[in-house]
């Protein structure tokens, strides 16, 4: 996924949650991630960088039922840094129940009506009203704590949206999904998406890896991670001190690395007609 989002090197730091452990005692509230992005091609020519970012992980459905309070964030108003429901799923605002009532549809539809428990949703927010937001992930859990699935929501700069629907997924342990969604100039429609997903228990890192693959092997190797704080007016100013134009510097870069291939005279791919079907499932890749 050529997207300026990743580590082609595992994490050694992270603590991988088992499958089914329960979620943290303490309440859910907002939070932010302070890390980096990094993201290698491998051939036909070498390219590779990583950048600062930050990011936030929001407890969806406390945020919704009052159980957290979004404080310093925020939610579908104006801010320095703010986050609107319109940026996600099929763009419902709040008065139709925003991403969250999406998301709860979207698993219905799939057969997936256990994962009532906390919605969190890591994503980039709004800087200053703009967002470009290459990739988000839910992470949608049942009642007692467990992980039940990943919704991976990816937005190309064509103004199309795809989403990745990851069912039973286990943290730690690679997941797989078939790519049918257009995101790069210089990537067919091919291939798969390998995913790993980590946080520890305490919730304060997490790391997220997305690898593509293709009939000659690994293609590209991605990855995004972070250390987690609650997010409040200090954390907040932190963020836009550190990187006051983030979400114009993600579209800013996405360019940027385009303009490099394109000099590196890596083929140029046509885009393709967009999937059929806006989301695909996990059973559909190639094992």
């Amino acid at each position: 996924m050529n997207t300026p989002l990743a580590s082609p090197a595992p994490p050694a730091a992270a603590a991988p949650q088992p499958s089914g452990a329960a979620e943290p005692c303490a309440p859910p509230r907002p939070l932010i991630g302070f890390g980096e992005v990094r993201h290698a091609r491998l051939r036909p020519k070498a390219n590779a960088f990583a950048y600062p970012t930050y990011f936030l992980m929001l407890p969806m459905r406390s945020l919704r039922d009052g159980v957290a309070a979004a404080g310093a964030l925020p939610v579908n108003r104006r801010g320095w840094l703010s986050f609107h429901d319109r940026d996600h799923g099929d763009g419902r605002g709040p008065e139709a129940g925003g991403a969250l009532a999406w998301l709860d549809e979207l698993l219905a539809q799939h057969g997936i009506r256990d994962a009532t428990g906390e919605a969190w949703l890591h994503c980039y927010p709004r800087v200053m009203g703009y967002t470009f937001k290459p990739v988000s992930f839910w992470y949608c859990h049942a009642n007692d704590g467990a992980l039940r699935a990943i919704v991976v929501e990816v937005n190309n700069t064509f103004g199309e949206r795809h989403c990745y629907l990851l069912d039973h997924p286990v943290h730690g342990m690679e997941l797989r999904a078939a790519k049918r969604f257009h995101v790069s100039p210089f990537c067919r429609v091919e291939g798969s998406y390998r995913f790993r997903f980590f946080v520890d228990e305490q919730r304060t890192r997490t790391v997220t890896r997305i690898d593509h693959h293709d009939d000659d092997g690994p293609l590209l190797q991605t990855s995004v991670s972070g250390q987690l704080v609650p997010l409040t007016r200090a954390t907040v100013r932190q963020a836009l001190w550190r990187h006051p134009a983030m979400t114009f510097g993600v579209i800013a870069r996405i360019h940027w690395q385009a303009a490099r291939l394109w000099l590196k005279r890596v083929p140029f791919i046509t885009k393709p007609a967009r999937p059929e079907h806006f989301v695909s499932r996990d059973a559909d890749a190639p094992h």
